[in-house]
């Protein structure tokens, strides 16, 4: 019968990378904490882990049987919660994976909101704009622009209706003038961030039934979207991004909307998970939690 300590290092092993980490962690001796993993290896029989003197590496096997044990743990966590907690109360950890702009300026203080409100909640937050691999990653849940791309990934709207908005700082515009038309954004100093490993430098805008492509170009590019949106503000240039991640900015005029005639192209926000066996009580409270916020900034959109 398989132990529960023995799949908790398991797990443990592959999310550090290092067998004496995970001892660490769970605080055993490394020569418990091999014990276990080879009890786990012969029970399965099959090799989780290929290791030497000085690395550490999932088997294929282990990266296949990883995705279970983690849901096995997380299963017996939720019904450890309902045996002791209430049922007005929530606990445990919520790995949470967002985009760096949308996660540093807006989720921060929603999940402060959030954690205040319910104190035995744990959150471990990763900020990365490249997509998270919910089957590998220590990851229960993450925020994402758009529909995934994988059918298998549960996916739940946020917020489906928002877009992508032209924004530019005062400090610029002051400088250099507002852009009239669409095609007057050849003319302007565009900060571009990395979409998908290139640049996102295709921006798509709709008038009524008219939908123009324009390619742009700018002196700066980044690979952390939170970036291109200081650079707006600082007044280095025009800016082509989600509206939540700069309702606040335009609310407290460190951006300006730019032909607000013109829709931006949809930016849907959603929940995403590798299970349906992932959406606990947690996750639906905070999705509920997220989903009221975003809808008050978009009551405030351009487009509305």
């Amino acid at each position: 019968m398989l132990r529960f300590d023995d799949l908790q290092l398991f797990v443990r092993t592959a999310e550090t990378g290092s067998l004496s980490a995970a001892a660490r962690q769970l605080d055993v001796s490394p020569a418990v904490a091999s014990a276990a993993l080879k009890r786990l290896e012969q029970q399965l029989q099959v090799r989780l882990l290929a290791r030497s003197t000085r690395s550490l590496r999932l088997t294929p096997e282990g990266e296949l049987y990883l995705v279970h044990a983690r849901l096995a743990l997380q299963s017996l966590e939720e019904g450890r919660q309902q045996l002791v907690g209430s049922q007005e109360g929530i606990c445990g950890v919520l790995q949470l994976s967002a985009p760096s702009d949308l996660g540093r300026n807006t989720l921060l203080p929603w999940l402060d909101e959030f954690q205040d409100e319910h104190p035995q909640l744990q959150l471990r937050l990763l900020l990365a704009d490249r997509v998270a691999d919910l089957f590998r990653e220590p990851v229960d849940i993450a925020l994402r622009y758009g529909a995934p791309e994988d059918s298998s990934l549960v996916a739940l709207p946020v917020a489906p209706n928002n877009r992508r908005v032209l924004c530019a700082s005062p400090s610029y515009l002051a400088r250099y003038g507002a852009p009239q038309t669409v095609e007057d954004l050849r003319d302007h100093n565009c900060l571009l961030y990395m979409l998908h490993g290139r640049a996102h430098d295709r921006w798509r805008f709709q008038d009524g039934k008219r939908e123009v492509l324009m390619s742009v170009a700018g002196n700066r590019v980044c690979d952390d979207a939170d970036v291109t949106r200081r650079w707006a503000v600082a007044g280095r240039g025009v800016v082509y991004k989600s509206w939540l991640d700069v309702a606040e900015d335009v609310r407290e005029g460190r951006l300006q909307v730019l032909l607000p005639n013109w829709l931006g192209e949809p930016t849907p926000l959603y929940l995403v998970c590798a299970h349906r066996a992932q959406l606990s009580k947690a996750v639906h409270l905070l999705r509920e939690f997220v989903q009221l916020r975003c809808q008050r900034l978009l009551d405030a959109a351009p487009w509305c």
